[in-house]
This record gives structure tokens, sequence and C-alpha cells, in this order.
């Protein structure tokens, strides 16, 4: 049973009013000044300037002001861990920042939870407490500028201003030209964060081996028993994405340690999975593919049999969701079929919710899901994809509203529910009513999303090298106007408007009470 801060009575009302009278940009430059010293020393090697440093801002006010920020506004605010404590209120926050002291300090054991994966399989993940999770962040403070300077060039999963658009967009750069290295070998670790080797992972973290050590082995709980953890870093940890990339860093310097000259390799990585490409198959087999076996078993990790595998271009792979192949010579990116499959069936999920809910709330569900899946692929060759889903999505919700008044002719379906918008008609409509007030909301036709050629990263930058500090906030205005531009052009919803002669006992086209 989840169970907010204890509260100290009277306190409330002066605890919010310190809280949201932080001045949160002072607190985000302070930290961002020692991380940048921090990357300065690493880039130096002066590591005992480095070990100062981190001191000093896992110890800063401003930190664990952050610390506190990060967790109680993720998603995952609202998640207790074993100890069933969520930070709500301001007074609760204010007094976990008093809480994240290293000295004394001593982990407690996760929640177990079990998410079902894409393949049917069952994901076990570890829900620290909030105080650990905030000890987490703070940590995590003072090691990623160590982190983003000693990272591969070519490393896009779970780095600030980097995305899965950036891995894609650099697999076009490696194979869109008709002379580059036609094989590719996809790489996937067998449960990477599950069998990491804790030795190795406290001989090279460079951060308190006490704190690291009492992180894995916290044990976990499930069914009101403790287990031991006795390898790897618990998946729902904040760190543990960040510890992961450090673990798997330089394996893009091992890769090009093996590779002959002239032989076109180049490597891609994002978090677990990766791909290496060549321009002869046994190059792949018999050199590179057991040098990254090699590097791996140094720390605990093996590769999936499964999902391991040498591919010519033009049969295609599968990569972070695209299908990436040649035509004719040409490389598209698509969305890959599995995660088409796998989206038809949520939207299908969605639309059978109009048997019993109001038009309106089904149309707004519908078009999250759309709008959040157009903007992942709205990098790739998927306008004729966008079409087909959007005369798929037509069909099923057809089908529900025949469902839901099946003595009422087509003619009187299409007037109920279907409006013309421009030059489009067909379009899904719904009324919300609030009060006097109500607004239309529209379906989004998919194939609206334009099609955008991502702007990638560059490979050595990264937001603790004073050099790519304006670099990097130029890209982050273009991508902002970018967004803008497209939620503007993807607005589903009108204004309020009032209903003369309205009452609570009105019925409103398309909010048919069930």
């Amino acid at each position: 049973m989840t169970r907010t801060h204890r509260e100290i009575p009277g306190a409330a009302s002066t605890a919010k009013l310190r809280w949201t009278a932080i001045n949160w940009r002072h607190c985000e430059a302070t930290v961002l000044r020692l991380q940048m010293r921090i990357a300065k020393a690493v880039q130096s090697k002066r590591w005992g300037r480095v070990q100062a440093l981190q001191h000093l801002l896992i110890t800063s006010h401003s930190a664990r002001l952050l610390a506190v920020r990060s967790v109680t506004t993720s998603k995952g605010k609202r998640t207790p861990g074993i100890d069933g404590v969520v930070w709500r209120t301001a007074q609760a926050k204010l007094q976990a920042t008093q809480t994240l002291r290293s000295r004394g300090y001593k982990s407690s054991p996760l929640r177990r939870v079990l998410i079902r994966k894409s393949n049917g399989k069952m994901r076990p993940l570890g829900i620290p407490t909030m105080r650990d999770r905030a000890m987490q962040a703070l940590h995590a403070m003072a090691l990623i500028p160590i982190a983003e300077v000693q990272a591969d060039i070519h490393s896009y999963g779970f780095r600030p201003h980097r995305s899965v658009a950036d891995a894609i967009k650099q697999c076009h750069i490696v194979l869109s030209r008709r002379n580059c290295a036609p094989w590719i070998l996809e790489g996937d670790i067998k449960a990477c964060f599950d069998t990491i080797d804790h030795p190795w992972l406290k001989a090279h973290i460079p951060m308190d081996k006490r704190i690291l050590h009492q992180w894995l082995k916290a044990g976990f709980m499930e069914k009101g028993a403790l287990f031991p953890t006795d390898e790897g870093t618990p998946q729902g940890g904040v760190i543990s994405p960040l510890l992961a990339n450090m673990v798997l860093d330089g394996l893009q310097e091992t890769v090009a340690r093996v590779a002959p000259r002239g032989s076109k390799v180049n490597f891609v990585r994002y978090a677990d999975d990766f791909i290496c490409t060549a321009k002869d198959p046994t190059l792949l087999k018999d050199t590179i593919q057991p040098a990254i076996a090699s590097f791996l078993a140094e720390r605990g990790l093996t590769l999936s049999e499964e999902k391991t595998h040498i591919t010519h271009i033009e049969d295609g792979f599968d990569f972070l969701g695209f299908n990436l192949r040649k035509y004719n010579g040409k490389l598209l990116s698509k969305p890959a079929k599995v995660k088409i499959q796998a989206f038809r069936r949520k939207l299908k999920e969605c639309c059978r919710q109009l048997r019993y809910k109001p038009t309106h709330l089904v149309i707004a569900a519908l078009n999250r899901k759309l709008r959040g899946w157009g903007n992942f692929y709205r990098h790739s060759c998927a306008k004729k994809i966008f079409g087909s889903i959007d005369h798929t999505l037509f069909q099923m919700i057809w089908r529900e509203l025949k469902h839901r008044h099946p003595q009422k002719s087509a003619t009187w379906n299409k007037a109920q529910y279907f409006t013309r918008v421009g030059s489009r008609d067909w379009i899904l409509t719904g009324l919300e009513r609030k009060g006097q007030q109500v607004r239309r909301h529209f379906l989004l036709p998919l194939n609206r999303v334009p099609i955008l050629r991502h702007i990638k990263i560059k490979g050595v930058a990264h937001p603790f090298d004073s050099d790519f500090r304006f670099y990097l906030k130029k890209r982050k205005i273009i991508l902002q106007a970018l967004r803008a531009r497209l939620k503007s052009k993807l607005t589903t919803t009108s204004a309020w408007y009032p209903v003369k002669g309205a009452s609570s006992g009105n019925r409103l086209p398309g909010h048919h009470p069930r």
C-alpha cells in the first residue's frame, strides 16, 4: 500500500512556499559548472581532482535538490519501493534533501515486479525506494561527466542529447553509399542488465565503492521473501543505464583495433543493441564477433545466440524498431513489420472502447498513440505505412460503430460521427462538454505527420565540453522549433465555444451514453 511521507502539522504551507521559491536555474547552473570541471579533469587524467570535485558535487545542496526533483517528477514518481513511501508534498521533498548523505547510508532491498516483453517473456524490474532513487540520481550527476568523456563516439542509448533517430541516421551514413560495406553483424547482449559482473563494476566505476556495493548487493523482495543479488544491476534503478553504458564503452575501440585497414568496418550501438558492418562476412564471423565476445566475457556478459546474426544489406535487418534494407542500391529505413503489427493490435484494443466510452475520450486516446508512433517514425520512409494504418483504423472504427448502433444505417453513422475538415472527409469527431461549453475532438490522420530528415548530433559532442555548448544550444533551438511547427500541424481539438440553449439533459452528437 502506498503511503506518503509523515508530515509535521502546521508546516505544510511554509514548506510549499520554500519549495516553489527555489531558483532551479541557479541549481542547474551550479551543478553544470561542477560537471564541466569534472569532465575537464577527466580529459587531463587528473583522477585525484576528479574525486575531489565529485565529492564537492554530491555534498552540494543544489545537487540534492535536483536529485529529489528528478525522482518526484519522473514517470515513476507514484511508484513506491518496499517501504511504500512516496514524496508528494513539498514538506516531504524538503525533508528528503536532508537524508541524501553518504555517511551512514544503507540501501534498502528492491521491490521485484515482472513485466511482459514483446516476445512474451517476462522481464524482472527492481523498484528501489524513493530515497535510494534520489541517492542514485545524486551520484549519477557526478558520474555522467566521466561517462560522457569516455563514451564511444557512436553510442546513442541513454545519453543526453542523443536518441534512436541519431543511431538510425548513423546507420544511413555508413550503409547508404553504393561502395559501402554490404554485410552487417546484428548483435544483442543476453540479459545485459542482469548479468554484469560485480567485481568488474567495483574495480572500474569511479565512484564511492561502499555506496556502489550497497546498490549491487541490496537484494530484492518477492512474495515476502528476500533474495540476494550476486550479479547484474537492477532494471528500474536510476543509475543502471549509466552503469551499463560505462560497462560497454570501449567496445567500438575493440572492434576498430582488430579490423584490418580498408575492411569498411563501422560500429553503431544503442544501449545493448549494436550493429557492425564489414565488406566480408568471414571477417565478421571469424575476427570481429570473437573479439566482441571476449570483450563481453571480461564483464560477465555474453552475446544472445537467437538475436545475433550476419545479414546482407539487400536482405535487410531490423534495428531499434526500424527495418533497414537496400532496394536497387538505395537504402531505405521503414518501421519494422513486428512493430506495425503490434501497433495495429494496440489500436484495435483502443477502438473497442467505442462500445462503452464517450467518443471524444476514445479519440483522445487514439490520438495519443497515433501522434507518438508517428513522431517516432517520422524520420523514415513511412508515408505509405501511415496511410495503410489510417485505412486499417477506419475499418476498425466503422466495425465498432456498427456494433454500437446495429439498427442504424451507414448514412446515419456517417452524419453522427464523421465530419469534413478542409479537403478531408470521413474524419471521426466527438464533442466534449464542460458546463455550457463544448469543444470538438478530431481523429488525427496519421498520414498528416510530415516526413522530416533528422539532424544527427556530432559524434564527439557532449554537454560538459565548453567547445560544444553553443552547438548544442543551437541544435536544441532548431529541434524545438521543428517540434512546435509539427505540433501546430497536428492539432486535433477545437477551441471551447458556448452552446446556446444547452441544458444538462441535451444529447450532443458523438457523445452517446451507454
